[in-house]
Parts: C-alpha cells; structure tokens; sequence
C-alpha cells in the first residue's frame, strides 16, 4: 500500500499521521495495535452500562416473565456478538474505522448517510446518559453535604467526559479495564439488593406469569439488542485496535460475554424495580433499594461513572469519526465538538416517567435505520468484495469509489420501510430485503454501480 494516502480533507503520509502527539486518533489504517483479548474484553465490558437497558427492562413489565426476560437480554446479546464479529472483521483485518470501511459500499460522499445515522443516536445517547450521571453525582452531593444543583454538576460532569474523550483510545483501554471490575462488583451488590427489598412482591407479579414466546418476546431481544445496533455499524472504530491473532469465533465470544453482564443485571433490574414500584427513573430506584448511607454513595458513584465509560467507549467515538471525515477536523477538535453538541438533545426532557415511552420508540426507530445499512456493509464486504479491500483506494478522493454508490442507498431505502412496518422487531425485518436488493444491483451492475463493484 502506497504511503501516501488521500482525503477529501488533506493528502498526508501515514507515518506523519502516527507521528502525532500521544492519544490523537486518525482516520489512517491502524499500524499499532493497543488491545489484547482481555484488553479488549474489559473495554467492552466496562463501555455497554447503558441506562436505557434499564428502560428496557422496565417495558417488559407485565409482557414477559423473569425466565423470558433473561432469555431475550441472553439471546439478544448473543446477535449483537454475531453481528459485530461479522462487520468489524473489515477494520481488524485492515485496520480502518468505520467511515472509510462503508466508503466501499457507499462512496466517498454517501458515507455522510450511514455516519450521521450513526451519529445521531450517540449523541442523543451521550446527553441521556450524561444527564444521569449528573444526576446521580447531584443526589450524592445532597446525601453528603446537603447541596444540590443538577445544573452545575451537568455542566462539570459533561467537561470531565470531553476532556477523558480527547485523550483516544490510549486513555479508553486504561478507563474501561480499570472500571469494569468497579461496575460488575456495583451491579452484582445492586442486584442482590433489588431482590433483597422486592423479592416477596416479585413472585405473582413476575415469576408466576405466563407472558409470551411469540411476537413479544422477540421483541423483546430486538430491543435490548437495538440498544447497542449502533455499536454494530461501527465497530471497526474499535477491532482496529485489536491485536491481529485474535479468531473470528473468539470475537463472537469476546462480544458476546463483555456485553451481557451489564445487560443482564441492568435489565433485570429494570423490569424487578418497575414491576414491584413502576417507577422507571433509575436514580429513584437505587436511592430507595439502598438503605445505608456509604453503600448510598457508592451506588450513586458507580451510575456515575458508568455512564463515563459507556459514553467515551460508544457514544464519543462514532460521532467523532463522522466530523473527522465529512468535515476533516482533528480527533480533539471533533471530541470536542460531540460534547458540546450533547447538550442540544435537551437530555433533561428525555429522563421524565412520560418519556420512557418515547425512548423506546426512539430505539425500535433508528433500528429500523442500522438494519439496512448493517447489511449492506457485510453484503458488500463478504459477497462483492470477497473479504480483500484495496486500502489504498479508499484514500482517493478522485478514485473508484468517488462520489456515491447509489445501489447501496436504494438498498437501505429498501429495508427501512419494512423495518418501520414491523417495528416490534425492526432490525431484524429489515436485513433481507436490503441484502437482497444491494446484492441484485451491485452483481447486475446496475444504477451506476459497475464503477463500484471493481
């Protein structure tokens, strides 16, 4: 591969790129791999803490018994270690992030469609989650000190996750294996102390149900799963990082094992508390499930700093990478800009008992978008392209895959009117017809394809 690798940005040489200060990331393949198995392992573990798992949960009440309910949280995040073994083996065989991998599929300007999908779920993520950890470092300050001002602490808590986010993936490894054993250890203590406090009322109300096998439970494993479908798009940002003597089954099992964890108890949680109280705010339920003041303040520190590694692992990165390439700002520059842009999803709107609703139809929606485009990219990347990427044309501005490849935007447009339709189980309904009609156009050279299927 030439050295010298072109942008629509700039033209610049690899090595000048991997010159750069400590902690700054590029869009360049990546030479120096940072993350072994456990490394890595850890680093999902300790990132996919997710409050909206616990939302999740609290939607199966009265749908789903608790064995349905762990099955689907189980089988969901066993899809979700298929599909990112699937797609990230783009970037951990060559070492590109996610906005240059779909430039084979999409074309230079059509990956602006699948990168601000992918971005605009982060960043709404981003504000959700931060605003809880705000909220839960704002209880804390009142149980110690008797202060409370949600607003400051918002403000301050935001600041420390941009200034965690510009120092990239060097700091991410070391953030991520250090607090996953913190997180796990928080949320085996917490689970215990739900069913602890709610255990005599569980028994009718969620055990002794009959719920449902059928279109519910399903349902139920898209959702949990549609949580982290974003991650799938981009989860080359981060097999990049890994070292290459790492089998695609290992992958599946690495994904897979750090993710259902914290979905488990998180979950689970979610729909215990809101079966026995309904309520669905997740700073009330663990102030009240907790009864002494130091295991308070624990519990308050370990939902803050949850949401610290979930937020700079899986919702800094992708709308990072998006502003990097569509507007050719440096990592800092753009990390800095996603903290900020966090602020305009009004995350204080999103936390109310009245939006829970609305969060999970937020979720089913932007699924029915990753669908599509999630089975373009492995299409493309195992039937068009055989697995063997030219990297160097990747970084052509003006070469084969310059402008955009209208047959993969048909193929999305495809899926996502019948992911909409089916929306109980949108990401699923929408794989197929977006495989097939991407699959069809690109072999038959179609709308302008040909240039694209070389």
């Amino acid at each position: 591969m030439s050295s010298t690798l072109k942008s629509s940005a700039s033209t610049t040489t690899v090595e000048e790129i991997h010159d750069k200060s400590y902690g700054e990331e590029s869009l360049a393949p990546q030479e120096t791999r940072i993350m072994d198995r456990w490394s890595y392992f850890f680093a999902w573990l300790g990132g996919c803490v997710s409050i909206g798992t616990f939302t999740a949960g609290s939607s199966l009440v009265g749908t789903l018994n608790l064995l349905q309910s762990t099955l689907a949280i189980a089988v969901g995040c066993f899809v979700i270690g298929i599909f990112l073994a699937i797609n990230g083996a783009a970037g951990h065989k060559y070492g590109i992030p996610f906005m240059v991998q779909s430039r084979s599929a999409f074309g230079f300007a059509g990956t602006r469609l699948p990168g601000l999908i992918r971005a605009v779920p982060a960043l709404v993520w981003f504000g959700f989650q931060s605003w809880i950890g705000a909220g839960a470092l704002n209880t804390c300050s009142a149980v110690l000190f008797g202060y409370s001002n949600i607003w400051l602490f918002f403000i301050c808590f935001q600041a420390l996750q941009i200034g965690l986010s510009v120092l990239g993936f060097h700091g991410i490894k070391w953030l991520e294996n250090i607090g996953s054993f913190f997180i796990i250890a928080c949320l085996i203590y917490m689970f215990v102390s739900v069913v602890d406090k709610y255990g005599d009322v569980l028994g009718d109300k969620l055990v002794g149900i009959e719920g449902s096998w059928g279109i519910e439970f399903w349902g139920a494993t898209m959702l949990f799963l549609g949580i982290y479908s974003t991650m799938m798009l981009n989860v080359s940002d981060y097999s990049r990082e890994l070292h290459h003597d790492t089998k695609r089954g290992i992958l599946v099992t690495i994904y897979s094992l750090s993710i259902l964890p914290a979905t488990l108890f998180m979950g689970l949680i979610g729909v215990m508390v809101s079966t026995a109280t309904g309520v669905v705010d997740p700073i009330e339920v663990f102030t009240s499930a907790v009864d002494n003041k130091p295991l308070l303040v624990t519990t308050l520190l370990f939902i803050a700093f949850a949401q610290v590694t979930t937020n700079i692992l899986n919702n800094c990165i992708p709308p990072t990478y998006v502003m990097m390439d569509i507007f050719g700002f440096s990592f800092k520059k753009a990390s800095v800009i996603t903290g900020l842009l966090a602020f305009a999803t009004c995350p204080w709107l999103l936390v109310t008992a009245e939006s829970a609703d609305g969060l999970i139809i937020f979720i089913k929606t932007y699924s029915a978008f990753i669908g599509p485009i999630l089975a373009v990219l492995i299409v493309d990347y195992y039937l068009i392209r055989n697995r063997t990427l030219i990297v160097s044309q990747f970084y052509d501005a003006n070469g084969p895959y310059k402008g955009i490849n209208w047959a993969a935007y048909i193929a999305v447009f495809a899926g996502v009117p019948v992911a909409l339709y089916f929306s109980n189980v949108s990401f699923y309904a929408s794989l197929l017809p977006s495989a097939i009609v991407y699959y069809l156009l690109m072999k038959n050279k179609m709308v302008g394809s040909e240039r694209f299927s070389q």
